[in-house]
């Protein structure tokens, strides 16, 4: 195996540790989510109040996003992306305190460390793909790209199930510990192997550069803003309470389904190149039209949900699963995209931008989802969301449909 590794092309072998060291990080990323919302839980802790928990790993993330990828440009990928994976160590061991010291502004202030360090190395990775593959082979961008996000996601998925197993087996704290030394090795791995100033821009950008000036990347940018909101305003926090308080489903099942959900969700994403680049890589043209169905999804569901026709579990559930495929899709076509249309000098400056207006889609969907659940119901929040993606698909339209028409 080893003398493989050795065998195998430069490029690839960075591919390998970039892809390494994002999936060690999305682990504890998802174990950690999973542990706050279980321990905090078990606290006597609210389903909102423990979101709030999470409020400034999500405005961080669009900070993060915005500054980020101009380090980026400066400083090389390698060292943004292990910036992020030792922010998270920093941020696993203030989790370490004893539980009475572990006040609220304390773990939000871990949360807001978590979540910059988060989208430090989701930014580096996607970035760092783009330096990696030949200029020339979109279809292997594509095919690249895709694996990174699904995998990424199932292993998110995948961390729910292992934070909720450290969390029995371990205790808060030692589940926290052995997170945290595991993310060290990898963390030293990285340090030693990843290449010196990977995507370095061969100017140094200013900070005024953080916003992009390209119509395609600020058109598309504009789209996962909105595509983002759509999925987290029903998702994030009315979905899990409408389960546990509509339907009566026990916290650990409402836990598991998600997970499951998640990793199928990965899965589909890592495959998305089957079903959308059989003959050549995508355009907008593909986005729009994959975009435009999962409105349509959507909508459905929202009526089904408002009116009763179909009961409410089986709404719920098969609505999710088409709903999840056909969302993840989408996702991976604008990972994809994003990739291709980011410039060539200082990636990751286009890369962070994008990013960015990913964070504020969350951050948004997650405020909307708590407030219209509460003030609304499940279905409200679904309408919302189908109102979301339709501004997506009108969004969509303007997206370059071949690759000269990429405006830089």
């Amino acid at each position: 195996m080893l003398a493989k590794y050795r065998s195998l092309p430069d490029s690839v072998k960075q591919y390998l540790i970039v892809t390494g060291n994002y999936w060690a990080f999305t682990l504890t990323d998802g174990a950690l989510r999973m542990l706050v919302v279980l321990h905090f839980y078990d606290l006597g802790y609210t389903p909102l109040a423990i979101a709030m928990l999470f409020l400034f790993y999500e405005i961080f993330g669009v900070i993060t996003n915005l500054v980020g990828g101009w380090l980026g440009a400066r400083l090389g990928l390698n060292k943004t992306m292990n910036i992020g994976l030792g922010l998270q160590i920093v941020a696993l061991s203030m989790l370490l305190l004893p539980a009475a010291m572990l006040t609220v502004p304390w773990v939000m202030a871990a949360q807001a460390l978590s979540g910059i360090a988060k989208d430090l190395n989701k930014m580096s990775a996607k970035s760092a793909i783009k330096t990696l593959v030949p200029k020339d082979a979109e279809d292997k961008l594509y095919r690249w790209v895709a694996i990174l996000t699904g995998s990424k996601n199932a292993l998110k998925g995948a961390g729910f199930f292992l934070g909720g197993l450290l969390l029995s087996l371990a205790g808060f704290s030692g589940a926290v510990a052995i997170m945290a030394a595991m993310l060290l090795i990898v963390w030293l791995g990285s340090m030693l192997s990843l290449k010196a100033d990977l995507g370095k821009a061969k100017s140094k950008p200013k900070f005024t550069q953080i916003f992009s000036k390209s119509d395609s990347v600020n058109i598309l940018s504009a789209a996962r803003l909105f595509l983002f909101a759509a999925r987290d305003v029903w998702f994030v926090i009315a979905l899990p309470v409408f389960l546990a308080s509509q339907l009566g489903w026990e916290h650990s099942s409402v836990g598991a389904f998600l997970a499951l959900w998640v990793i199928a969700y990965g899965m589909v994403q890592s495959i998305a190149p089957t079903f959308t680049a059989r003959k050549q890589a995508p355009d907008g043209k593909v986005a729009t039209w994959w975009v435009g169905l999962l409105t349509l999804v959507t909508a459905i569901l929202a009526v089904l949900i408002l009116t009763g026709w179909v009961a409410p579990q089986f709404a719920l559930i098969a609505g999710l699963m088409i709903f999840g495929a056909v969302f993840a899709i989408n996702s991976s076509l604008h990972s994809y995209l994003i990739v291709s249309y980011a410039g060539e000098d200082g990636v990751s400056l286009d890369i962070g931008f994008y990013y960015m207006a990913n964070a504020m889609g969350r951050l948004l969907g997650t405020v909307l989802s708590g407030w219209v659940y509460q003030e609304a119901g499940l279905s409200a929040c679904l309408f919302i969301s189908a109102a979301m993606l339709f501004v997506t698909f009108i969004i969509s339209f303007k997206l370059p449909r071949t690759k000269t028409q990429i405006k830089s």
